[in-house]
């Protein structure tokens, strides 16, 4: 859905809320703090009163909505902008397009990641999975040296920067993971990879890092020798690299600069995005997990 369908579709702040009351509660308004659905509506207000526990609430109630002061048709938008924008929006340009300030962009911004977030998806990988690592946190400039030690600064795996671990089911899903302890030793890839693959029914495909080696102990691997080639019929990381170079452009380009602490949640971001690409209602989907529902 993109920002004209939005306007046309939910032009008040009625229609918007009429838009959530339906999709959270189907008709039959329930209670969030003690799962009532003897309520009683409050037209006026566009509340409802739990008979139950004595207490008034809305539908945005425990939502990604919660304590709002703006419209939410300006939520509506926000999200259109967001699921739209291939690369991802920057907090400012969102702020300029919906004449709000950086701040306020800023936290809209980070609830609709919320309701993007990929963590509790349990799914495991299977098929043809792809496995590799990148690294988060800008290229370093021609020339420049370590602050510390006055050496060259390093590239690849030889750098400071945030580790991040992908594994992309062949013509399916990404799953990603920051190593905020940097640790990318065999241990712990392969801990990360049995968290996210079906390693009965799944082939691993990663580089000769010598970091995948115990993979072969426990499931299928096939590795590709990138000095070599970069593809071997189906043996080849290429998925992986695609939405890597999708990710930094992102977060070069757009967000030039993320916190440590906020990573995951861009990635998220990225990663809900190519997991659903061929969904009907994107839109709604986020509207629905912004809700709980």
């Amino acid at each position: 859905m993109n920002i004209i369908e939005v306007y046309r579709r939910f032009p008040t702040q009625d229609d918007c809320i009429d838009h959530l009351e339906k999709v959270r509660w189907h008709g039959t308004p329930v209670c969030p703090y003690c799962q009532s659905e003897k309520t009683t509506p409050m037209p006026k207000e566009r509340r409802h009163h739990c008979n139950n526990c004595n207490t008034t609430f809305s539908v945005t109630v425990n939502t990604i909505f919660h304590h709002t002061h703006l419209p939410l048709q300006k939520w509506f938008l926000a999200i259109s902008l967001i699921i739209n924008a291939k690369k991802g929006i920057a907090s400012r340009q969102l702020a300029r397009d919906l004449e709000v300030n950086k701040n306020t962009a800023w936290y809209l911004g980070m609830r609709v990641r919320k309701a993007m977030t990929e963590a509790d998806q349990r799914q495991l990988l299977q098929g043809l999975v792809e496995m590799d690592e990148t690294y988060i946190g800008g290229k370093p400039r021609k020339g420049s040296k370590d602050d510390q030690n006055g050496e060259p600064r390093k590239r690849g795996r030889g750098t400071k920067k945030v580790p991040v671990v992908g594994m992309a089911e062949r013509g399916g899903k990404v799953k990603c993971q920051v190593v905020q302890s940097r640790n990318l030793k065999a241990v712990s890839l392969s801990a990360i990879c049995k968290q996210h693959v079906d390693t009965v029914n799944a082939t691993l495909i990663t580089d000769e890092f010598l970091g995948y080696i115990k993979i072969s102990t426990f499931m299928k691997h096939e590795t590709v020798d990138h000095r070599v080639w970069y593809v071997d019929g189906d043996r080849h990381t290429n998925t992986l690299e695609n939405f890597w170079a999708l990710l930094k452009r992102g977060i070069i380009g757009q967000y030039h600069q993320v916190s440590v602490k906020h990573l995951h949640k861009y990635i998220d971001e990225f990663c809900y995005r190519h997991n659903h690409r061929k969904h009907a209602d994107l839109f709604g989907l986020i509207i629905s997990r912004g809700l709980g529902v």
